[in-house]
C-alpha cells in the first residue's frame, strides 16, 4: 500500500481497490484511514464504533454549550472565549460576536442532534468574511455603500 508523506494515514482509491483487507485492518488498528482518490473527493475509512463515539461526543459538547446558553442568555463566558478559538472576531462588533456565538452554538447543536454538517462551517465561513471586510477600512467602506439598480441574476451553486 502507499501512502502519501503528508498523511501517512492515507492510502489511495486504489490501494483499496487491490487490498481491502489490508486497508480495513489498517482501518482497525489506527482509528480511521483517508481514501485519497484521484478524480473524486477523498473519504475515509472510519470503524463504526469510533465513529458512533464522535458523534457522542459532539452531542455533548453542543448540550453543554446550549446548557451554558440557558443560563446565561448573553452567553458572555462563551463570548469571552470566542478569540481564543477565532482571532479574527477582534474586528466584529460586541453584538456581532455574540451573534456569531449564538449562531455556532446552534449550527453545532443541528450537527448533532440532526446530522447537518456543513452548517457550522458555513456560519464560521460567513463571520469570518465579515471580520475579514472589516478589517479593511477601504473594503469596508465600499461595502457600505449604498447601491442602486439591477446587477443582473444571481448564480446559485450548490
Amino acid at each position: 500500500m502507499s501512502t502519501s508523506n503528508a498523511d501517512a494515514d492515507a492510502v489511495t482509491f486504489s490501494d483499496l481497490s487491490r487490498n481491502p483487507r489490508a486497508v480495513a485492518e489498517r482501518a482497525a488498528r489506527l482509528g480511521r484511514v483517508r481514501i485519497t482518490h484521484r478524480d473524486a473527493p477523498d473519504f475515509y475509512l472510519t470503524a463504526a464504533d469510533r465513529e458512533d463515539q464522535r458523534g457522542e461526543t459532539l452531542t455533548t459538547a453542543s448540550r453543554l454549550f446550549l446548557a451554558l446558553l440557558k443560563h446565561d442568555p448573553t452567553a458572555r463566558t462563551l463570548v469571552i472565549a470566542m478569540p481564543d478559538v477565532f482571532p479574527w472576531v477582534r474586528h466584529l462588533s460586541p453584538d456581532e460576536l455574540r451573534s456569531f456565538t449564538l449562531e455556532l452554538v446552534e449550527a453545532l447543536s443541528d450537527a448533532a442532534e440532526l446530522d447537518v454538517d456543513t452548517t457550522a462551517q458555513e456560519v464560521i465561513a460567513g463571520w469570518r468574511a465579515t471580520a475579514r471586510i472589516k478589517a479593511d477600512p477601504v473594503r469596508y467602506a465600499q461595502a457600505r455603500t449604498a447601491t442602486s439598480g439591477d446587477f443582473g441574476p444571481v448564480e446559485v451553486t450548490a
